[in-house]
């Protein structure tokens, strides 16, 4: 099974998904990922879904519980990169990505998080 990578940028968690994502790497995916922010401290994860090409409920409800997960570790989560067919479906199903803030771009959710974590330091 591959794993998706995680790599530190500062006080963020960048998150690219670059491969089909089955169940069981959806998983280990949400169980790396709580222990990266536990392990950093991280303060915002980005999740790059700009490979995604394909989404169904499940891999839909997985943004939302990974935003969840961070939450619990103090860290915002924004998903960047969504493609319209993505975005399309995600509507068509009904999913709405509750807790989870969206950017067109990497660049884009990296200022978002930067207001936001700017925020907690007041």
């Amino acid at each position: 099974m591959e794993r998706v990578p995680i790599l530190k940028i500062g006080g963020l968690l960048l998150v690219s998904i670059q491969i089909d994502l089955q169940d069981q790497s959806v998983l280990a995916l949400q169980e790396d990922l709580a222990e990266k922010i536990s392990a950093t401290g991280a303060h915002g994860v980005i999740i790059d879904i700009s490979a995604v090409e394909i989404v169904d409920s499940f891999i839909g409800r997985m943004f939302a519980t990974i935003a969840g997960i961070s939450r619990l570790f103090d860290a915002d989560t924004v998903v960047v990169g969504m493609r319209p067919a993505v975005a399309i479906t995600l509507v068509e199903l009904g999913l709405t990505l509750g807790g989870v803030r969206t950017a067109l771009d990497l660049e884009r959710g990296m200022k978002i998080l930067g207001q936001l974590g700017r925020g907690r330091d007041s």
